[in-house]
């Protein structure tokens, strides 16, 4: 991903819909105790170590709910903060800080769990050559936040969507007659190609078809060696399948240029973050 655009039109419509979800016809509760004239303020807090990703949507949350509300992120998206850190402040309408709590956190715990999760793939790895990818097993519909949030945490964006690049896997494989088959059809193509292979006959005649990128999956470290081995320098190599926090260093040890998991985004736990109001702020 080039950039960290969190106002992605993506984005923006998630909230949407976020919001049309959670509130409906009107914040019932909120309406009837809070007078619509209450002004408060309150904060975003962190109730465990984390890495933040996400923050710069609060703001938008407030406005696509009405707006009357202002938004200081105080850790911006990256960033790695203590139990007990405050990562913004919002102040204006109380009943708008009242609505939005729900869905502003939700967006936020999710997305700086991807984050915390991501940082510690990275430093797991940390002082090998080897870089973490994320993969499209993200949540449908949030793949363009879920892929920020990843970047937040030291992970490179690997393709998008299905239009960004060619990765042929085994079942193109099979389906267009063979490894030779499905090289020779990408031939010119004006994106990036990578090919899965699954033998050690499939690796060589990917390499002999002048493949320059190969997927090497579901291997136990010492035969991803091997392979790399044989590669030789000859393509890049990442490495995929069953690869979790526990084991990524030893994959990345392999000689493989990329290790990618899709844990960090499919298995993120969301990180704990509460949102609390100053009790001496409304009036």
């Amino acid at each position: 991903m080039s950039a960290m655009n969190w106002m992605h039109p993506d984005a923006l419509d998630l909230i949407r819909r976020a919001l049309a979800e959670d509130i409906g016809p009107g914040d019932v509760t909120t309406e009837l105790t809070v007078p619509a004239d209450r002004r408060a303020s309150g904060g975003f807090y962190a109730r465990e170590p984390l890495t933040v990703a996400g923050i710069e949507l609060m703001q938008a949350v407030y406005d696509l709910a009405g707006g009357g509300v202002r938004v200081e992120v105080l850790a911006s998206s990256g960033t790695d903060v203590e139990k007990g850190a405050c990562l913004a402040r919002a102040s204006g309408s109380a009943q708008r800080l009242l609505t939005c709590e729900r869905t502003a956190l939700n967006l936020l715990q999710r997305l700086s769990g991807i984050a915390t999760l991501a940082r510690r793939f990275t430093r797991a790895i940390a002082g090998t050559e080897c870089r973490i990818l994320d993969t499209r097993k993200t949540t449908p519909g949030m793949r363009v936040l879920e892929k920020m949030a990843s970047s937040c945490g030291g992970v490179v964006n690997h393709r998008m969507g299905l239009y960004d690049a060619v990765l042929i896997k085994n079942n193109h494989i099979a389906a267009a007659g063979g490894v030779r088959a499905a090289l020779e059809a990408v031939r010119g193509a004006a994106l990036p190609v990578e090919i899965e292979v699954r033998t050690l006959e499939e690796l060589d005649e990917a390499l002999a078809c002048g493949a320059q990128r190969l997927l090497l999956d579901n291997l136990t470290p010492e035969e991803a060696r091997e392979w790399i081995r044989r590669i030789g320098g000859r393509a890049t190599v990442e490495l995929s399948g069953g690869i979790a926090l526990e084991n990524v260093r030893e994959y990345a040890l392999t000689g493989a240029q990329f290790v990618s998991s899709g844990a960090i985004t499919h298995s993120a736990r969301a990180v704990d973050v509460h949102f609390r109001l100053d009790p001496d702020a409304a009036h």
